[in-house]
């Protein structure tokens, strides 16, 4: 894919922050409480929003994403929920990693959430968009009874007829130092490749995504926060059995016009959910459904929460 609107959707703008909707500027001045977890050798980034005791909300990124993809959505449900978004190892400001595991990224959800707070009253919900959703069925399977239940938002989980074998790890390479901001934020895309309407969206993610860093020659500059080796270090896991095991109730949300996770996709995951789950489809939105419409992911959201599932009782 070679279009530009999809390789480079920022670079027309040479730096500079396309305009915002006056929502999106008041939604994005609610800083959250910004800490780092240790956990397992670790610093595990979290980033929390409302008042600790009240019902805890948790948002899981993507692949090579960070919690701040959550910045624009999560504030929406602060005034009645600890809502925590944590960033998974080997990502955003998150330590680096030897070796990744997917339990272990299950382990450092659950425990980044512990300790900012979303468990204080009880059992969360845990929203996992893409890489994520994987991860909130892991915790679904493992720890599920911690769990009031998971939402999975367009996972990477195919039917058989749609299987794709993954890729084989890229070769190492020296995460690419660029010597100004504004050529990196420029150069940011979405992966999968799609079109962006909601390049405010975008811009803001990019700058929350990179990191100061120095080239081979030592020169100062700027690079992505992401271990480039990242995928060299993970293994690869069969999300079916996982699902299958879940323990607490699960829900889906998808994008409509999404080219990674399809409709029959959605079909097959469904038929691993107790009948009468959740399964939510938002209009116009493709793969990275919160950036592609923000505001009817989280009508969408509030309206599961609102009857959906039911509080259990804590022992």
């Amino acid at each position: 894919m070679t279009d530009p609107q999809h390789m480079a959707p920022l670079a027309a703008f040479h730096g500079r922050k396309p305009p915002a909707p006056p929502w999106f500027d008041a939604i994005m001045a609610q800083e959250p409480e910004r800490t780092f977890v240790e956990f397992e050798e670790a610093k595990v980034e979290a980033l929390a929003w409302g008042e600790r005791g009240k019902p805890g909300l948790m948002f899981l990124h993507g692949g090579a994403a960070h919690a701040d993809w959550w910045s624009f959505i999560a504030p929406f449900f602060a005034g009645e929920r600890r809502v925590v978004a944590s960033t998974f190892t080997g990502m955003g400001r998150s330590d680096w990693r030897e070796h990744y595991v997917f339990e272990q990224f299950v382990r450092e959800a659950r425990g980044a959430g512990r300790a900012a707070g979303a468990f204080d009253s009880g059992p969360p919900v845990v929203v996992g968009h893409s890489f994520g959703g994987r991860v909130a069925m892991g915790l679904s399977r493992d720890f599920g009874d911690e769990f009031l239940g998971a939402v999975m938002v367009d996972p990477p989980f195919f039917a058989p007829q749609n299987f794709r074998p993954p890729a084989p790890p890229q070769a190492s390479r020296i995460a690419r130092v660029k010597h100004s901001l504004a050529t990196v934020v420029a150069r940011f895309r979405l992966m999968p490749p799609q079109p962006c309407e909601n390049l405010f969206v975008l811009d803001a993610i990019a700058r929350r995504s990179v990191r100061e860093a120095v080239d081979e020659e030592g020169k100062p500059g700027w690079a992505l926060c992401f271990d480039p080796h990242f995928w060299e270090k993970f293994g690869r896991i069969d999300p079916t059995p996982i699902v299958a095991a879940a323990r607490c109730p699960m829900a889906l949300v998808r994008g409509a016009k999404s080219k990674l996770f399809k409709a029959d996709d959605a079909d097959y995951l469904m038929s691993f959910l107790k009948p009468g789950s959740p399964h939510v489809v938002i209009p116009e939105a493709e793969h990275h459904v919160m950036i592609d419409q923000p505001l009817a992911f989280v009508s969408a959201l509030r309206a599961l929460l609102a009857s959906w599932p039911q509080r259990r009782e804590t022992p």
